[in-house]
């Protein structure tokens, strides 16, 4: 099975690299861009053929290493 995990920050919560891309985008002649939300991408390889179970697992996975749940959402897509 595959995972796909998208962590991004929660609302409210500075986000320095996205602000350091906007200004970026800014000086490179990119007008109009109002805000920049950086997130992660993480794609996982799953030995697990049951879609429930390799939920769960990627759920935990998120909960202990992925994401930091303080100041981050995640969300998880599993497929065969």
């Amino acid at each position: 099975m595959k995972a796909r995990v998208h962590v991004t920050l929660k609302n409210g919560v500075l986000d320095p690299q996205g602000k350091a891309i906007q200004h970026a985008l800014g000086a490179l002649g990119f007008s109009g861009v109002d805000d920049v939300r950086q997130g992660k991408y993480i794609e996982l390889d799953l030995a697990e053929s049951d879609p429930d179970k390799a939920r769960a697992a990627v759920e935990e996975m998120c909960r202990k290493l992925l994401a930091n749940t303080v100041i981050e959402n995640y969300s998880v897509e599993v497929e065969d």
